[in-house]
């Protein structure tokens, strides 16, 4: 019988991407929550280069990085729905976009969070220009992989239930249906997934989680 476990958080866009994909697939796994204060010797051993959180455990075999993690998990159960596309070229598009949301669209986002004042706009501004980019992969589909949800989604599902906290505490809204109508019926979409919603992370606790974080920092 195989073994998977998951190192987590709760509140981790990233980690909760891993358990989408876990639950998409109908695969059966334990997760167990580190505190970043006091890491876990597992997390430590199995993650000794950037002893963070997702590790996904799959028979005693460690796997790093939440994108990776995902292609894995696609790799090894492949009875159900692919969640990269089939064609080469199509797959090579997919991983470019979600490298592109992790390290611009998303530290951008979380930006506006935690500046203030010019820095703030500055990173509005960014932040807008990439949603822009990012909708026009959506065209006329229902989600980035066509009609059924697939990697591109998972690796955008920060946008589905990050967005709306971080709005609240920064007081910006970015992510509204005038102006980007697309990825907000993609959120919807999402969110209205069964395997989503039911692990959908509490927003007012989030919004709590955020707040705490930023009063921390004196912001």
């Amino acid at each position: 019988m195989e073994k998977v476990k998951l190192l987590g958080t709760w509140s981790s866009p990233f980690v909760q991407r891993v358990v989408w994909a876990l639950k998409l697939k109908g695969i059966e796994y334990e997760i167990f929550y580190e505190d970043f204060a006091n890491k876990s010797p597992e997390l430590l051993k199995y993650n000794p280069i950037h002893k963070k959180v997702p590790v996904l455990l799959h028979n005693g075999v460690a796997i790093c990085e939440s994108l990776v993690i995902i292609e894995y998990i696609d790799e090894t159960w492949k009875d159900t729905s692919p969640f990269l596309p089939h064609e080469t070229l199509d797959k090579a598009n997919a991983r470019f976009w979600a490298k592109f949301g992790d390290e611009q669209a998303l530290p951008a986002f979380y930006d506006i969070y935690k500046k203030q004042g010019k820095e703030q706009e500055e990173a509005k501004e960014k932040t807008l220009a990439n949603l822009k980019l990012i909708e026009q992969q959506l065209n006329e589909k229902n989600f980035f992989n066509g009609e059924n949800i697939g990697f591109l989604d998972l690796a955008f599902g920060w946008l589905a239930d990050y967005s709306r906290p971080l709005e609240v505490i920064s007081d910006v809204k970015v992510l509204d249906e005038e102006s980007f109508p697309k990825l907000c019926a993609w959120r919807e979409k999402v969110l209205a997934i069964p395997a989503i919603k039911e692990s959908w992370p509490d927003q007012e606790t989030l919004i709590a989680k955020f707040r705490k974080i930023k009063e921390s920092k004196g912001q």
